[in-house]
């Protein structure tokens, strides 16, 4: 959970009122946030600096609260955000409301996007913020949420890096180049001379001259074994940053800096776009006209030119950001009050949606109350219902909800396929199976061509920038995994016999979210023989124990199968009330062979949902 430190003093003014520590712990607990220590600047910096009591630092006595917030509440990474927040919260301030600056659509600053950046970071959106005041509260605040997000959502810069510049040192139209590192050459933050692309990577690599040196280290893999590197340029050539290391020293902003403009460059779009709008909603309240940022319009020359702003009037259409739009959802009462077990009125939830900076309205639809909800762009937070109604419920006051059995949920016990799963769990262990638990996550390969299986893009969820190729999509299958687990324990005493009960994953267009989980059980045994009638027996012992006492049993729950991963004519599909549930046989040799298996292997998976 990430932890802001902001002074005391500094918050509660702006806020408007002082609160004592246990007052504040209670309000921090009331919104759902929490108080995680209180210290002072000289105490942190003794801290880092491995001092003891008895030793001085530099730094003054200004109480410094470390507040915990939740790790998809981007816009409360700074003061800022905190105290509009509870502002809102106590009733204080209005929800404001987000605009576009007024200007002819042929004024708005564009960033011409090369087709080389697709090799690279593809994905660059951009604002200005016009007529900002900088103190050095706030100046220090701006620069410390840009490190928040990059160390969060951005993770560490490699699906997002922010550059800030002072617009005044440089003129659009901006460009969003990928060169080679040789031809790229500019004086970076912080230093006098001019550096190329690949000097400069050299540079911080072997020399640390100051903390801030150190820091961009960690970020150099990201685009060093690249031909190619990300470089943005103003309309005289100027370069403007080096993403994701470091800005160039022409445009830096300082405390006198009026205008601000904003670029973010990535490898995740939609990222990208959370990223801008916490930088420009969290301070644009210290713009001349509050509340008011300038939109940039990136050019692509490809199709990545494909994504409407929704937001309206003349700044609706290509590629024009921020994405200052509003998500409007409507939500029945019932899928608020219900789960959270209290009944309550649309007169009473509307005022608590308001209270969490959702604006909220009621309507009828059918007879039914439904409650139209204005998700702003600073809670990106809120995917689905089930966030508007924890809003609802951190609102009302988890201490006020009454300690009973909602009416309208299932509470207070296992679901029916749990109790399912484990009652398999236990025939399966006494029929001699070991029980493995394996990831849910795989590389393309062993999912798809190790098993001798096509990807036909329809079934397999892809997971977008892995950390490591063996994480790539997620499972279809519980074969995979098994046949990992007994290569890498392929020294034990024959025969080995294992078994997993665990979920796959589809994609799957009826379902809300686009994929839907399904519960199979899967079993391999390995020996110097195949032992396919070891996994026969098997399936007939899961076939006789799921099945109905008043039920006859069944002579043709099996059939021939034709499926690449087993070995032909050894295979079977099992069915269930006409309904084909899974397939076992003999492993298919080249199967074994791309797990390194040197021992033949008979397996069976079955969709235990089917059975319930």
């Amino acid at each position: 959970m990430p932890t802001v430190s902001v002074g005391r003093d500094r918050l509660f003014q702006a806020i408007g009122r002082s609160y004592t520590q246990e007052e504040f712990e209670e309000l921090c607990f009331e919104f759902g946030i929490e108080l995680d220590d209180v210290t002072t600047e000289k105490e942190i910096i003794r801290k880092e600096k491995h001092l003891d009591a008895a030793a001085g630092a530099e730094g003054d006595d200004e109480v410094i609260y470390k507040i915990e917030v939740a790790a998809n509440r981007y816009d409360l990474l700074c003061l800022e955000g905190i105290a509009r927040s509870l502002r809102i919260f106590i009733g204080k301030e209005k929800i404001p409301m987000y605009r576009f600056r007024e200007i002819p659509r042929e004024s708005i600053l564009q960033i011409n996007v090369t087709k080389e950046t697709d090799k690279i970071r593809p994905y660059v959106v951009g604002a200005v913020l016009r007529g900002i005041s900088f103190d050095r509260a706030n100046y220090n605040s701006f620069i410390d949420l840009q490190d928040k997000l990059h160390q969060n959502i951005c993770r560490k810069r490699t699906l997002v890096a922010i550059g800030t510049h002072d617009l005044d040192t440089i003129e659009a139209p901006f460009s969003y180049n990928a060169l080679k590192p040789q031809d790229i050459s500019f004086i970076p933050l912080k230093q006098a001379k001019s550096f190329r692309g690949d000097e400069l990577l050299e540079f911080y690599r072997l020399f640390f001259l100051s903390q801030s040196d150190l820091k961009l280290k960690k970020f150099l893999h990201i685009i060093e074994n690249s031909p190619v590197f990300p470089v943005i340029y103003d309309k005289n050539r100027t370069v403007l940053s080096l993403p994701p290391i470091i800005n160039g020293a022409h445009s830096a902003i300082s405390l006198s800096t009026k205008n601000v403009f904003i670029e973010c460059t990535a490898t995740d779009l939609t990222k990208a776009k959370i990223v801008l709008n916490t930088m420009v909603t969290m301070f644009s309240e210290y713009c001349d006209s509050k509340f008011e940022v300038e939109p940039v319009e990136v050019v692509y020359p490809d199709a990545r030119q494909v994504e409407d702003c929704a937001s309206e009037g003349v700044f609706k259409g290509k590629n024009i950001y921020p994405d200052l739009g509003v998500t409007v959802m409507d939500i029945p009462l019932s899928s608020i009050t219900c789960p959270i077990g209290i009944s309550l009125g649309v007169a009473e939830v509307i005022p608590l949606l308001n209270k969490m900076q959702l604006h909220a309205k009621d309507k009828l639809v059918n007879g039914n109350s439904v409650i139209t909800v204005h998700v702003p762009p600073t809670r990106s937070d809120i995917l689905h219902p089930c966030d508007v109604m924890e809003d609802v419920a951190i609102a009302y006051g988890y201490n006020k909800i009454p300690k009973t059995k909602p009416t309208c949920m299932t509470t207070g016990g296992q679901q029916p396929l749990n109790v399912f799963s484990d009652k398999l769990r236990g025939e399966v262990s006494r029929a001699g199976y070991m029980e493995v638990l394996t990831w849910l996550l795989c590389s393309h390969e062993e999912n798809f061509a190790m098993v001798k299986r096509e990807d036909d893009g329809e079934k397999a969820i892809t997971i977008g920038n892995p950390r490591s190729s063996e994480f790539e999509v997620v499972r279809t299958s519980l074969m995979p995994g098994l046949l990992k687990t007994l290569k890498h324990n392929i020294d034990h005493r024959r025969p080995i016999k294992i078994f997993e009960v665990g979920d796959i994953v589809s994609l799957d267009g009826t379902r809300d979210v686009g994929a839907s989980n399904n519960r199979r059980l899967a079993a391999l045994y390995c020996n110097v023989t195949s032992g396919f009638e070891e996994i026969l027996g098997l399936v007939m012992r899961i076939m006789q124990v799921v099945r109905k006492p008043h039920e006859l049993a069944a002579d043709n729950f099996i059939q021939p199968s034709n499926e690449p991963e087993f070995f032909p004519n050894r295979q079977c599909f099992i069915s269930y009330k006409d309904r084909q549930i899974g397939a076992f046989g003999v492993v298919h040799p080249e199967v074994l062979e791309k797990f390194g298996i040197p021992d033949p292997c008979s397996f069976v998976e079955i969709d235990i949902q089917a059975l319930l």
